[in-house]
């Protein structure tokens, strides 16, 4: 039997009560005595991992209920987790908030009873008192199921503050807290949390918060609590067998485009597919490939560089035109579109594949869990094609001229509304949603079926352009 994975989940009562950033303190404090740490994030977020990436100094992996699926998330979990001396998993917005408001669907709550692990309960404690156990008594109470360990009491007055707050609590520990530090806060912008470099976080920053964690958690509880978890069921997915390289796929990866899930690009190399990060941003020329993966990221704020870079442009255009699989996800369709123009007003010439052009809006256009169905062939595989995805965009669509293929029939997970999407023209298909394969396997074998037939009608051709 295998050994039981110490884990704990860092939860919220809401969004922005300081989750990220205890992940980060914790992370750092147990790697910097010598424990080995995996790190997880609930939902479908693309940046509070690379924070915790910076903290833990190897890859974070998103578990997402609704997108994954129950077998798929434990194989994460176990997979990613299984030499860890501990895993510290991110919840995301409120413990119980998710894909429905009715249910635990899709939530940090749903993914702590998947794994059996303790919770603690992030809490904004500013101006609070004997409120706090209030709070703490109506999470630990709402769902019998759920095992709500300890609370973190974030924002605190002082020390005393934190005695007063435990001298409030009757059976729940309150394992620590951190003091309000406004001149650490990590820098967002219209996303959400900038993605974490050496820039936006440094080293320095990660030792203050772990050396805060030292001083105001009771870091030895925490770990004992983590390792009161059980062992896991071993129902989960199977990990597939690796295939030898059947192709060479190029994956868009610099300050520009970032957004992937692990997953997905796991089960590409799983496929036997060989990836290539390329940047879109400073590179000349691709790579010599069989196919393109463009995820999301912030091409808007590298418009004119991309705009600039009519090098990589020329040769996507070629590779392309020359019947080369394309895929892209939100700032990869927005890339590949004929221009970005920005909230100034500017319009900045891209690729041009896509015969629309992507308009940055001051509001948020779209967000929320998604149901794609394919109503035609497309380089991911058949007509009828399911996956599930989400969307988070502060742009839209202008049609230029002429019908557009949309090959997408949408749902939304809440509300229900259909609308068309997915924009494919040859070999290229992009859209607005970021997708999770793990919802259908299938996506991933179809993208790397795709490559691979051109990789063998490249075979004595030479060079992919």
């Amino acid at each position: 039997m295998p050994r039981p994975v110490p884990r704990i989940m860092i939860a919220g009562v809401s969004s922005g009560v300081g989750k990220t950033t205890a992940t980060v303190a914790l992370v750092s404090a147990f790697r910097a005595q010598g424990l080995k740490t995996a790190v997880f994030k609930c939902g479908p977020d693309y940046l509070d991992p690379t924070y915790h990436a910076r903290a833990a100094g190897v890859l974070s992996h998103n578990l997402d209920g609704w997108m994954m699926g129950r077998e798929a998330v434990l194989a994460t979990f176990e997979r990613a987790a299984k030499d860890a001396d501990i895993a510290i998993i991110e919840g995301v917005m409120g413990l119980f908030d998710g894909a429905s408001p009715t249910s635990g669907e899709g939530s940090s709550a749903e993914i702590a009873k998947w794994l059996c692990a303790p919770v603690l309960l992030t809490v904004d404690a500013s101006g609070m008192a004997r409120t706090i156990a209030a709070v703490a008594h109506g999470f630990n109470t709402f769902d019998p199921e759920l095992k709500l360990a300890g609370v973190i009491c974030n924002r605190l007055g002082s020390k005393g503050h934190l005695d007063l707050l435990r001298k409030a609590m009757l059976k729940i520990p309150i394992v620590g807290g951190f003091p309000k530090k406004p001149d650490w806060a990590f820098p967002e912008r219209h996303l959400g949390l900038r993605t974490a470099s050496e820039s936006t976080l440094p080293d320095a920053l990660i030792k203050q918060w772990a050396e805060l964690a030292v001083e105001w958690f009771d870091l030895s509880t925490i770990l004992k609590l983590a390792r009161s978890a059980p062992s896991l069921p071993t129902e989960s997915e199977p990990s597939p067998a690796a295939q030898p390289e059947r192709c060479r796929i190029g994956i868009a990866h610099d300050d520009a485009f970032h957004f992937y899930y692990e997953d997905n690009l796991r089960r590409l190399q799983a496929l036997g597919a060989q990836l290539v990060k390329f940047s879109p941003v400073n590179d000349a020329t691709l790579p010599n490939v069989d196919g393109l993966y463009f995820g999301g990221g912030y091409p808007e704020i590298f418009a004119r560089e991309l705009s600039e870079n009519s090098g990589m442009l020329n040769s996507i255009r070629a590779f392309a035109e020359n019947g080369g699989p394309v895929y892209a996800e939100c700032g990869g369709l927005m890339y590949l579109s004929s221009g970005i123009r920005t909230l100034d007003g500017a319009l900045f010439p891209m690729v041009g594949l896509i015969p629309i052009e992507t308009v940055m809006t001051p509001k948020i256009q779209a967000l929320g869990y998604v149901e794609v169905e394919t109503q035609t062939p497309t380089i991911l595989g058949g007509a009828g094609l399911r996956f599930r995805g989400h969307q988070f965009r502060y742009s839209e669509p202008k049609t230029l001229t002429g019908k557009i293929d949309q090959v997408y029939t949408v749902r939304r997970r809440r509300g229900g509304e259909v609308t068309t999407e997915g924009y494919m023209t040859k070999n290229v298909l992009a859209s607005y949603i970021h997708s999770h394969w793990a919802s259908n396997p299938v996506v991933a074998e179809g993208f790397v079926n795709s490559c691979a037939m051109r990789s063998r009608s490249n075979i004595g051709k030479g060079a992919t352009p």
